[in-house]
């Protein structure tokens, strides 16, 4: 184990169980086909996307991601600060617990940003050469000596004015309680940049308003069984919650800053109902 790498106690045994209502095998096949034919769409298309001035971009991005969390079944509920247009000013580093492979389109259809994923990813078919021309900052998770590298070039990106997103809790969490602890290694880089840090809340809810155990993806849950599980649970729904900003210098180092994003991402503020929903 690793700062980058630690290992979360959840199975898909003990904690992606589905126990509401299903979908028809038929209506579930069809959403996995849209889904995935929506995906693949974007990742034909990011050559060209490239290409456009950032606030286009951006707006494509989200209007993309929004639509492939739906096509997946699952509706969209945000929650919180409103979310001004465009990019920031400044760089900004955009933390939130992790549950899903869902909750990297979830952020991207809110707050577009360059991801933080492990290098691993940038091998696999298709999607390792969507998530590089996607701007993805790929770390060495397993590798303690690569810590130094990955923080000067998150630092680098941000210092640059880019928005990045990260999952400071280093793996998959079933998402039933608080989850594993931020890791402070992320924090570092908008230290040495100066830049905002921005917690979202991720949460995945039933019609009953109950954690949905479907949308998890943890532990050595294959994709495909994961995928079959979402679009199988009816009436599932992805809530992000959007928290104030904290703002650069407003903690003392690295590591109280990764304790105040995880303590407003876990506080019981987090899950009350907000004033504003923007889908």
């Amino acid at each position: 184990m690793s700062a980058w790498l630690p290992i979360a106690p959840c199975t898909p045994r003990d904690c992606a169980a589905h126990e509401g209502a299903r979908r028809a095998p038929l209506a579930a096949a069809a959403l996995l086909l849209a889904g995935c034919a929506l995906t693949l769409l974007g990742v034909a298309c990011v050559p060209g996307v490239r290409l456009l001035a950032p606030s286009l971009r951006d707006r494509l991005v989200r209007g993309w991601a929004y639509a492939v969390v739906r096509a997946f079944g699952v509706r969209l509920r945000v929650t919180g600060c409103q979310v001004e247009p465009g990019r920031p000013a400044t760089g900004e580093l955009v933390v939130a617990n992790h549950v899903s492979w869902l909750d990297i389109p979830l952020v991207a259809a809110v707050l577009p940003a360059r991801m933080v994923a492990k290098s691993e990813i940038r091998h696999w078919p298709v999607f390792g050469r969507f998530a590089a021309l996607g701007g993805t900052l790929f770390i060495e998770r397993d590798r303690l000596r690569a810590l130094p590298g990955a923080v000067h070039a998150l630092a680098g990106a941000l210092a640059a004015g880019s928005r990045v997103a990260v999952f400071p809790q280093g793996s998959t969490w079933c998402g039933r309680d608080g989850g594993g602890s931020f890791r402070p290694a992320a924090f570092q880089a908008a230290v040495d940049a100066g830049a905002a840090v921005r917690p979202l809340r991720i949460a995945y809810r039933t019609p009953e308003r109950a954690p949905a155990g479907a949308a998890a993806f943890v532990g050595d849950d294959p994709l495909a069984a994961s995928l079959w599980r979402v679009v199988t649970a009816a009436g599932l729904t992805a809530e992000i919650r959007v928290l104030p900003p904290i703002p650069a210098g407003g903690e003392p180092d690295r590591r109280a800053l990764a304790l105040a994003a995880q303590s407003a991402v876990a506080s019981d503020s987090a899950n009350r109902p907000a004033a504003s929903v923007h889908h």
